[in-house]
Formats: C-alpha cells, structure tokens, sequence
C-alpha cells in the first residue's frame, strides 16, 4: 500500500530541499500558507515578467516563440552556461523593439535570475539534471514556475517539487507540449463527449531515431551511455492521463518495464565509428527499446514505450480506447466508433469523409479558436508550443488555475526512476506514490479550456523558426 514518508524520512527530505533549493524560512514572502495545489489559482497579473534558464536550441525558440507571439508577457531576464546564447536573445530584443533582457551567466546564474524581483515566472529550460534545483529555487524565491520535461528524474526529486509547490504556494507546471497536439486534445474532447465510451487503455510513447546521438544530441546520449529505464515518457503519457482524467478521479498504481538490449545501437557504432575507439567502444547501458505497462487503481492500463534506437518512422502511437471506440494518431490518423444506437456492439473504422466530420464536430476548443493561428505562425512543434504557451500565460492573466498541475508533474516523471527499477529487478511490479495523498478521489476532471480570439496575434505577425 502506498502511504507517505514516516516522521524521520519527512525530516530528512525537509533538509534536503532546503539544502538544494535555499528554501529558508519566510524567503517566499507573499506567497500562500501552503495546503492543496488542486484548482489553487494566484491573484491575476497584468504583467507576466518571465526569466528563462536555458536558452539553447529550445531555449531559445521558447524566448522568442513568447516575447513575439503571447500577449502581455514580457521577458526580464535570460540565464545560461554560455554568455553568447544571452546576448543572442538581446539581440533579437534590440533587432524587434524590445525591452532587452537582463542577463545571467555561470553555472549558478539562475539563482540570481530566481531571485530578481523583476521575474514573476520562471521558465526552465535547462538541462534535465537541472529542471529540480532550478524549479525548487524558484519556487522558494516566490516565483511560478513553469519547467521542461521532465520535471525531475527521480521519485524523490517528485516528492520535493510536489512539497515544495503545496509549502510556497507556487505554481510548478509541466511545459508538456503534446498534451496541446490537435489530436491528443482531439481525444479528450471525444472521451468527455462521451463518443469513446470510457477510455480504459492507451498506446503511447516517444519513438524518435536519434542512433546518432553523439553528433546531434550529446546530452541524451549521456543519458542513453548512463541509463535504463524510459528517461523520457511524459510526451506520450501526458495525453493519455488527461483524456483518462489520471489524478482527477483515478491515479497512476503500479508499473512493469522491459527492455531490450542494446542491439541496433551496438550495431551502428561499429558501422558508423569503424575508426572512431572513443565513440565505437562505448557500451549504451538503455536498451534500443523500453516498454511499460502501467496500472490505474481503477484498473484501466496505459502502455508506455521509449524508443530512440531503432530505425523505424517518429511516433507517438496515441492510441485511445474507450468501451465505445477508438481513435489512433499515429501512423495515421484512424477512428472507429460504435454504431448509435450500438448494433451487436459492432463498431468499424470510419471512412476519411465521415472520420473528417467528426474531427471537425468535436475538435477541442482551443484548437477551434486558435488551431489556425498556431500552424500559420510557426508556434514551435505544429503549433502546441505555442498553444500550451498561451494557455499558462492566460490563466495567469486572469488568476485562473493552470491546465497541468504539480502531481501531473510528479506522478508522469516519476515513471523515470521506476521504470528503471522494474527492468533491473527483471520487470517486476513497482508501486507508483500517490502524489496527491488521495487529492485524486475528489479532484474536478480536466476541463475543455480556450482562450478569447481577441488575444490572438495577427495573422501576418512576422514568422520565425521556433522549432529549433
């Protein structure tokens, strides 16, 4: 049964995130008295003051994607390792008639950007192994934070952001882009009309071939090198836990993983580093592909893969199936629905024009209002950057609560570390916390959101290529 820390550990863990974040005692000044982070909305801002930690490749688009495109945010500072990725996002402040950045540099920089008081959101994107002490420190420092994924890549980490976000009374958001993706919204607002019966299982995953790690993506091949497990599973499970309202009336159990070894990547590193010992000779302890099996308490199942080895096509499966249909997005979009009323339960797959209607008729609100302006503008990731920028950026605006709260955070990266502990226990069960300390049995369900079309930039806004 999962039950919470006794009284030593919550002591311990107390300590640590003090240790980590700098999280002294009435740092966080006006900040809530602490308690539950479910429907918590801060009062409204009428200025978004944003400082970025990160601005790299995707650092960088999400700078500008935000300055450019989101009304009344405005971004006060930049933080990086490296001086010139901070004067590059001064420069495009100077280029378009911005208000230039102030800018941080060093390793601990992002303290002092956490700490100026002209910051009102932290937006982290900085490397993996930085998303918790930077999402800690920026909560104790009185700030929301909003954080790539995933948000910490340990089951403790999970538990010091979720603690940590209910003591301060700071909103700590995963920047989970997939879950604003036409046809991942397209699902929830199919299970909420009721077309899918209810979703009881979901396929997804992150299938993307990257055997070239050490040229294009040296960090995940660090993490490719040094890990096993699904070290990146909230791309795909994010929109499966929202069209199945995880930690909204259910919750993430339990979890099985296997893996494969490591076969094609060995295979590629011979072929690819024939002359190369450094790169040819090192072992890749990740395996070419993970599958999960995850249980919900209301016994639904969710099957989770991580695929970065094998040389089949990007997907992210997104396969909903409900006691009434299905709806499947990759490799290409499919839906089957039952007959109404049912027929012998006989359902079939929907011809193009009929699969056509119903994708207009229940296309989620948001991509009605704003579908045409996220594609049109270059949004970053077909439009749900963009999309998912907007939305936090709006429910700020007018202290409304945020789409994503801080256990969907927890729970969806905690499968990092457990993942890992079930392949090297020979994929036995590992239980899955209950993050919420059973907030999940009463929690409101997701909700179909929007946004006014009259906070949408114009049309012809000037484009970049945010999708960097």
């Amino acid at each position: 049964m999962n039950t919470r820390r006794d009284f030593l550990r919550d002591s311990m863990l107390l300590g640590a995130v003090t240790a980590i974040a700098g999280c002294a005692a009435g740092r966080f000044g006006s900040a809530g008295a602490g308690g539950s982070m479910y429907g918590y909305a801060d009062k409204p801002m009428d200025r978004i003051r944003v400082g970025f930690v990160g601005v790299g490749k995707r650092g960088y688009a999400a700078y500008r994607r935000c300055t450019w495109l989101i009304p009344h945010l405005e971004a006060t500072a930049v933080c990086d390792v490296d001086d010139w990725k901070c004067d590059r996002c001064e420069q495009f402040a100077l280029d378009h008639g911005l208000n230039p950045p102030k800018k941080y540099v060093g390793p601990e920089a992002y303290k002092a950007l956490c700490d100026d008081p002209n910051v009102d959101v932290v937006y982290n994107i900085a490397s993996r192994e930085m998303h918790l002490p930077v999402n800690l420190y920026g909560m104790c420092a009185g700030k929301h934070v909003m954080t790539e994924v995933p948000g910490a890549m340990t089951v403790d980490g999970c538990w010091e952001t979720v603690e940590t976000s209910e003591r301060t009374h700071r909103h700590c958001m995963l920047l989970e882009n997939c879950c604003y993706g036409e046809f991942e919204l397209l699902a929830m607002s199919l299970a909420k009309a009721g077309r899918l019966g209810e979703v009881v299982h979901g396929d997804c995953g992150y299938i993307h071939e990257q055997r070239d790690l050490f040229r294009r993506m040296p960090e995940r091949a660090k993490d490719t090198v040094n890990r096993t497990g699904n070290w990146y599973p909230t791309h795909g499970l994010g929109p499966v836990a929202v069209a199945m309202d995880i930690n909204r009336g259910d919750r993430l159990d339990y979890l099985v993983s296997a893996e494969t070894d490591s076969i094609s990547f060995r295979e590629y590193q011979l072929r690819r580093f024939a002359d190369n010992p450094a790169k040819r000779d090192v072992r890749m302890r990740h395996g070419d592909l993970n599958t999960s099996i995850v249980r919900t308490v209301k016994g639904k199942t969710i099957m989770v893969q991580h695929d970065v080895g094998l040389a089949r096509p990007y997907s992210r499966i997104g396969q909903f199936c409900g006691t009434h249909g299905m709806l499947r997005i990759f490799p290409d979009f499919r839906l089957a629905l039952e007959t109404v009323p049912p027929q012998d339960g006989m359902i079939g797959y929907l011809g193009d024009k009929e699969a056509e209607n119903v994708r207009r008729e229940y296309m989620h609100p948001l991509w009605k209002t704003a579908g045409v302006h996220a594609r049109a503008l270059d949004g970053g990731h077909d439009g749900m950057d963009f999309l998912m920028d907007l939305r936090w950026a709006y429910c700020l605006k007018n202290g409304l609560p945020l789409d994503l709260s801080v256990y969907d955070l927890a729970s969806w990266s905690s499968l990092v570390e457990l993942t890992a502990r079930s392949v090297l226990s020979r994929s036995a069960a590992v239980d899955i916390p209950d993050f919420t300390r059973g907030g999940w049995k009463t929690a409101k369900p997701f909700e179909l959101v929007d946004v006014p079309a009259d906070i949408l930039p114009p049309l012809d806004t000037p484009r970049f290529n945010y999708d960097i």
